[in-house]
């Protein structure tokens, strides 16, 4: 999210409302290779649905071939896949992993998930307020629970579109020291909330401290009850997959108020928008000498010319 201006984002999101209807194939002929290290539902469908309907061909890495750096170092592969494909979507465990990944890469890499974000989850989410909300001036959007990736995204995410963002953690959970977030610690801080959003208590690689996560966020449940503290008509978020009875109880998520499953169906255009985006402004840049590069990274290397005057030689 950092590497976008309210512009940029601005323009993803009306892209990927267009998505919903167009029908039209820009990426045809192009090859985008997945890498998922990380147990999939509804990035893994989306992205590889949406490669198809924009026209293009995806290239699913499994078992080894998907575990950064273990088969061979990540720059190696970087290397390598930038020679046959077009474009690469990773869902990866450790960010620096990523942004190894991109910076050795000449084709755009997408962070479909890291450890540090999920931005492709924040622009569907905001897509789905702007559905939702006839009016976005004044909105107020509150994350409560565990302080992660997906959280931080949806702040960074809120700031480009101009909504008021609130975090509600208990201690030792929330931003980080540097993070100029509004915290909360307190569930009460729910008060005047427009929409509000939690994730599982423990994320994948924590599950071992579930036990202890459930005592200690238990107070920050979203029930019935704590909507009711927000005072107005507010509308529940969710990226999913939920523990259903932990950090939410059925009769939310399941309520006509929740948003989990509009935002879930949003992931498909938000995919789209992101895919075009991200390939149209590499074509731009390397056509371009100078020309912008948004998703761009300095130091890059051109290894498909590298490797052709090799084979020349």
């Amino acid at each position: 999210m950092s590497q976008l201006s309210a512009e940029e984002f601005a323009y993803l999101l009306s892209s990927a409302a267009v998505q919903r209807s167009d029908l039209s194939q820009p990426l045809n002929g192009r090859n985008i290779a997945l890498i998922f290290e990380k147990p999939s539902l509804r990035t893994r469908v989306t992205f590889e649905v949406a490669i198809r309907k924009l026209g293009a061909w995806p290239i699913l890495l499994g078992g080894k071939e998907s575990k950064l750096g273990k088969r061979e170092t990540v720059p190696d592969m970087a290397r390598n896949l930038s020679l046959w494909v077009d474009g690469i979507v990773a869902r990866v465990f450790r960010h620096v992993d990523l942004e190894e990944l991109a910076t050795f890469a000449t084709v755009p890499v997408v962070n479909a998930l890291s450890d540090w974000e999920h931005p492709c989850q924040a622009l569907a989410d905001i897509l789905t307020l702007t559905d939702v909300w006839a009016d976005l001036q004044g909105k107020k959007v509150a994350y409560i629970g565990d302080w992660n990736n997906v959280s931080r995204s949806l702040w960074k995410a809120c700031e480009l579109a101009g909504f008021s963002f609130r975090a509600i953690c208990p201690k030792g959970y929330g931003p980080m020291e540097g993070e100029k977030v509004v915290w909360h610690t307190e569930p009460e801080a729910v008060e005047g909330v427009d929409a509000l959003y939690t994730d599982v208590w423990a994320s994948m690689g924590k599950e071992d401290e579930l036990e202890e996560r459930t005592r200690i966020f238990k107070p920050y449940q979203v029930n019935d009850a704590l909507m009711a503290k927000t005072g107005k008509h507010t509308y529940f978020m969710h990226c999913l997959p939920a523990h259903r009875g932990l950090e939410v109880t059925d009769s939310v998520l399941d309520s006509d108020y929740s948003l989990a499953f509009h935002q879930a169906a949003n992931r498909m255009p938000a995919a789209k928008a992101v895919l075009i985006s991200v390939l149209e402004n590499h074509d731009e840049a390397t056509s371009k000498e100078g020309g912008a590069r948004v998703f761009g990274r300095a130091g890059q290397l051109d290894h498909y010319s590298v490797a052709q005057r090799k084979l020349r030689v």
